[in-house]
């Protein structure tokens, strides 16, 4: 009998797993997961759920991994629903509530894909690991991050990945992510004089110096962008000096920037030259600048090979679509994954991610599971 993944998806989603809640749903896969002969152990960090799953024998000839999260964004305003947020209902064919896109029905997919595969053809020298995390839509410290590190001390390895991320922007099978780009946030804090706006010689105006800094990031592009990826892009999300008075030069003026980064650049390589751009403002105008940069990922490309050719050829085969290889969007958890194997993300059309009446085509959910489970049948071919 197989496993329906669209059911498993309705179930997943009456999970109430918003985050950093568990919500049932972790606990929901582990018992299927059991039942169905696979190794389990649940791998909570700092309070953050997690769920690591294994068919076959540590350290196995090769290995297959899928990673996917349980974790959904908050729902709004309940009135504001169709349906209920977490009712998981289905009707014409359709899956709603929250998650149902993003991204409890990737992990329903390669869950009963996964299951099914090991029970009709298990492969002799194989296994198949599958993480799930409650921790990708929040701060991301302790879900495939912890993962990773507990597969890594205990000896656990996954030859090849796919993370189950919506990657396709309308039709089923146009885009497989075979890299992201990185992400930089930079707060600038610039300290001048506080003085009356009619006597400025007796203040020093610290949004001029800031002013004349993100003028300068902004006046050229970073780079023109590179063979796989497009160029990266610098952009001032906000400007704030608390300044309540018109007449008042205020003291303090902060200013972000948030840079998505293409392999031209480097975490440590974007911070220098902000530092720099930033100490030679202050030499010309005598404010002073603090600089606070996070990273939250590195940019990455798992290089066109026999892995994402297998993939791509079974989407092909399945959808009648050759999918383009990209490094479009934001960030997603193969940022953790890609030192450990090569990774890459195909999963569902992604128009509904966080948004009121989030849903799904229950037939796609069953596409998408038949995808994957072609693709470890021809993996371990």
């Amino acid at each position: 009998m197989s496993t329906d993944a669209a059911e498993l998806t309705a179930r997943l989603i009456r999970c109430p797993s918003v985050t950093p809640e568990e919500g049932g749903a972790l606990v929901l896969l582990e018992g299927l997961l059991k039942d169905a002969e696979f190794e389990t152990r649940r791998v909570d960090r700092n309070g953050t759920p997690n769920l690591f799953a294994r068919w076959g024998a540590r350290g196995a000839a090769r290995s297959f991994g899928f990673n996917g999260h349980t974790d959904v964004v908050p729902p709004g305003d309940p009135a504001s629903w169709t349906h209920p947020p977490f009712s998981g209902v289905e009707v014409d064919g359709v899956i709603w509530g929250r998650g149902a896109t993003d991204m409890k029905s990737g992990v329903a997919a390669f869950v009963a894909a996964s299951i099914d595969f090991v029970r009709e053809t298990p492969p002799a020298d194989g296994a198949v690991i599958l993480t799930i995390t409650g921790d990708e839509e929040g701060v991301s410290r302790d879900g495939t991050i912890a993962l990773v590190d507990w597969m890594e001390a205990e000896g656990e390895r996954v030859d090849a990945c796919i993370v189950g991320e919506p990657s396709n922007p309308e039709v089923m099978g146009e885009m497989i992510k075979i890299g992201r780009r990185g992400s930089l946030t930079a707060t600038f804090t610039a300290t001048g004089k506080q003085g009356h706006a009619a006597y400025p010689h007796r203040a020093l105006n610290p949004l001029h110096a800031l002013v004349r800094l993100l003028a300068g990031l902004t006046a050229a592009p970073l780079d023109e962008g590179t063979a796989h990826f497009d160029p990266s892009g610098l952009q001032i999300t906000t400007i704030d000096c608390g300044n309540a008075a018109s007449n008042v030069i205020p003291e303090k003026a902060t200013a972000v920037v948030n840079i998505r980064f293409n392999d031209r650049h480097s975490g440590d390589s974007l911070t220098a030259m902000l530092r720099e751009r930033a100490a030679a403002v202050e030499a010309e105008t005598g404010v002073r600048f603090g600089v606070d940069v996070a990273v939250s990922g590195e940019s990455f490309l798992t290089e066109p090979g026999p892995f994402v050719s297998l993939v791509r050829e079974v989407v092909a085969e399945a959808t009648g679509v050759t999918p383009v290889l990209s490094t479009t969007g934001g960030t997603s958890d193969a940022r953790f994954i890609k030192d450990h194997c090569p990774v890459l993300e195909f999963g569902l059309v992604g128009s509904f991610m966080h948004q009121v009446d989030e849903r799904v085509p229950a037939a796609q959910v069953r596409q998408l599971k038949d995808i994957y489970q072609a693709i470890l049948a021809r993996y371990f071919a």
